[in-house]
């Protein structure tokens, strides 16, 4: 190598990395705004469904409607003031509990957290040693793939339950709910992106006698990362609603799921209780999706960095 093709790669490390921040910026900017916007148009259905401004305007109070939006429906017991919202994660969750609902929620989203990590992780290693398997061998994958595809029609709230049954009202019985909802995922972006390398490097490899670990290891996987990563994003959402679905059925407490169904009892009486579950809900599966997304741009920004290299 020579003195200038040496010192390349030390000057593309920081434009690497300083493009790697403005991307990261973007992203927070796009959410922050787009958070904004649902607000704003959340705070403007409400207001167009208002009685007030058609008694200045002169018009009829009860407009006619085109089924099924009916205006009529947003009023605060419905939807919520955003800032109702917001203020209810400091009150009291219950009646007669002295914690706030932010802490009883944020307690609620780790141990649904928990369940999703775990089962995001198991379903992700065993879709990823599905789609090994099948990519080397044709045969199975011929005959145990529509048996892949077709377990995914299957209700997970049919499907709870009988974990339940078969491993016990414990939390591990959620990560398996969570387990079966990714590993689909993963398993089928596995086997595009096994079989994605250039077949001239597959006979590269078999040439200097290498063994089916090194071509899978040094040639199959690197080559499915992208794929795999864009597979993992999905599954890391799906563990979240897998979990929170499967705490519903399950009687077990503690959980987000838990929590909606509570708060959802208690709805005429405080709606922005089940509002603000929904919101750490989603946060929650944001979360491990900007985990996932972070350790991508980490991985393959190293890659990156070690052709330029």
């Amino acid at each position: 190598m020579t003195a200038a093709g040496a010192l390349l790669p030390r000057r593309r490390r920081p434009a690497l990395e300083m493009h790697g921040a403005a991307s990261a910026a973007r992203g927070v900017l796009s959410f922050v705004v787009v958070t904004l916007l649902i607000a704003v148009v959340w705070e403007g259905a409400k207001w167009i469904a208002g009685d007030p401004w058609r008694e200045i305007l002169g018009m009829p109070l009860n407009p006619p409607h085109v089924p099924p939006f009916n205006v009529l429906q947003l009023n605060d017991q419905n939807l919520p003031h955003v800032w109702d919202i917001v203020a209810a994660f400091g009150r009291p969750a219950t009646r007669n509990n002295p914690f706030t609902l932010g802490a009883v929620l944020t307690d609620a989203a780790l141990f649904t957290g928990r369940s999703a990590v775990v089962g995001f992780a198991a379903g992700a290693i065993f879709g990823l040693a599905l789609a090994v398997v099948f990519v080397h061998s044709r045969l199975l994958e011929r005959a145990l793939v529509p048996y892949v595809v077709a377990s995914q029609t299957v209700p997970i709230i049919a499907l709870a339950p009988m974990l339940v049954l078969w491993v016990g009202t414990e939390w591990t019985s959620v990560a398996l709910v969570s387990a079966y909802l990714t590993f689909f995922p993963v398993t089928i972006a596995g086997i595009r992106g096994l079989t994605s390398p250039d077949p001239r490097a597959l006979e590269l490899m078999r040439s200097y006698a290498g063994g089916w670990w090194g071509v899978l290891w040094k040639v199959r996987f690197p080559a499915a990362l992208p794929y795999l990563f864009t597979a993992f994003k999905i599954s890391a959402t799906a563990s979240v609603v897998g979990a929170i679905v499967g705490e519903e059925p399950t009687g077990i407490r503690g959980g987000l799921g838990r929590a909606i169904l509570e708060f959802n009892t208690q709805y005429i009486s405080g709606p922005e209780k089940l509002w603000a579950t929904v919101l750490v809900s989603a946060a929650l599966g944001i979360a491990l999706f900007a985990a996932v997304r972070l350790a991508e741009l980490l991985v393959l920004r190293g890659r990156v960095a070690a052709v330029e290299a």
